[in-house]
């Protein structure tokens, strides 16, 4: 069974950062790739960052270019997301998923298999 659990969000303030673990089972990540997205509140998910299998090649939505990485360790089947700079809209619930699909993966979707969600709350 695949199962995708997302970690790392919180409580933090504007301009403090966040790293977010995604830890995968059930399937090994390194023939998957993955994405992180977010839902706000009345907002739509929207695309946060994916990777591609072996983490040469990264997408970034606007909201994300410059303040947010991504990353994977296929080794310890996990994928990972560095926020910094963080601002009060970008309050969310984050989610993990992975893909099976081939070629360039960064609609929601084109993924599969999601995890539960991690909320991030920002304070100003």
């Amino acid at each position: 069974q695949v199962q995708l659990v997302e970690y790392g969000g919180g409580l933090v303030q504007a301009g403090d950062s966040l790293r977010l673990s995604c830890a995968a089972s059930g399937h090994a990540i390194g023939t998957y790739a993955m994405g992180w997205f977010r839902q706000g509140p009345g907002k739509e998910r929207e695309t946060v960052a994916t990777i591609s299998r072996n983490g040469f090649s990264t997408y970034y939505g606007d909201s994300a270019q410059g303040r947010f990485t991504i990353s994977r360790d296929n080794a310890k089947n996990t994928v990972y997301l560095q926020m910094n700079n963080l601002r009060p809209d970008d309050a969310a619930v984050y989610y993990c998923a992975s893909s099976s699909m081939l070629g360039r993966t960064t609609r929601a979707d084109q993924y599969a298999y999601w995890g539960q969600g991690t909320e991030v709350t920002v304070t100003s």
